[in-house]
């Protein structure tokens, strides 16, 4: 059993690649979209305000899947847009999706940071812009990084759903592993759980310390 389950892990590799690739871009991509929106959220033009809503309600308020099918299948077909290769396609998918998740975390960090520190920004004379980038953010960035780990764990997970749209990931690997060997299929899946597991270990790890940095709080 344990030959068995090292040659499953072995052709479980196969999609590592993908998977990988798939995360690091989607959680890039996310972050990026977690602050560009959460920070509109607080913007006071009513019309950014309204628009970044209307996306964060729509991408929190549906399914992934459905979300992945949207744009690989439903997008081009409707509106004529090529969002090209499947890959890229997950990748939007995973990004949008955790992106709107993640931008929360950002609105809700800014808002959180004592008001004082404002105050104090306003009597140096500092613009808006100013006060966010020296005063406000940088405490704020220190309530986001538990959330943030959290939320990379969970974009790694998500990446599995890409399977489902044709890409060679882990998860395509063990399907095809246990359609061609059906009594050794719970032990595929069992080793595809172990690859995901060990890939999450490192952001389980940047997690914990996350949260150590965070309970050093933001002044008052």
């Amino acid at each position: 059993m344990f030959d068995t389950g090292l040659n499953i892990l072995s052709y479980l590799s196969q999609g590592l690649g993908t998977t990988i690739s798939i995360f690091l871009t989607a959680t890039a991509i996310s972050f990026a979209i977690a602050f560009v929106a959460g920070l509109s959220r607080l913007s006071g033009n009513i019309l950014i305000r309204g628009f970044t809503a209307f996306y964060v309600e729509i991408f929190r308020g549906t399914s992934l899947i459905v979300q992945l099918f949207w744009l690989y299948y439903a997008v081009p077909m409707l509106f004529n847009i090529n969002l090209g290769s499947n890959w890229w396609v997950g990748v939007i998918a995973v990004a949008l999706n955790y992106g709107a998740y993640m931008s929360e975390v950002v609105r809700t960090s800014v808002v959180s940071v004592d008001k004082g520190q404002t105050e104090a920004g306003i009597a140096l004379n500092l613009s808006r812009f100013q006060r966010m980038r020296e005063i406000i953010l940088p405490q704020a960035l220190r309530l986001m990084l538990p959330e943030f780990g959290n939320y990379s764990i969970q974009i790694l997970k998500g990446t599995a759903l890409v399977s489902l749209i044709g890409l060679t990931d882990i998860l395509y690997y063990g399907d095809i592993y246990r359609s061609t060997n059906l009594s050794e299929g719970p032990l595929a899946y069992l080793m595809v759980l172990v690859m995901y597991f060990i890939i999450a270990l490192p952001l389980i790890w940047l997690s914990k310390k996350g949260e150590k940095i965070a309970r050093k709080g933001v002044a008052s």
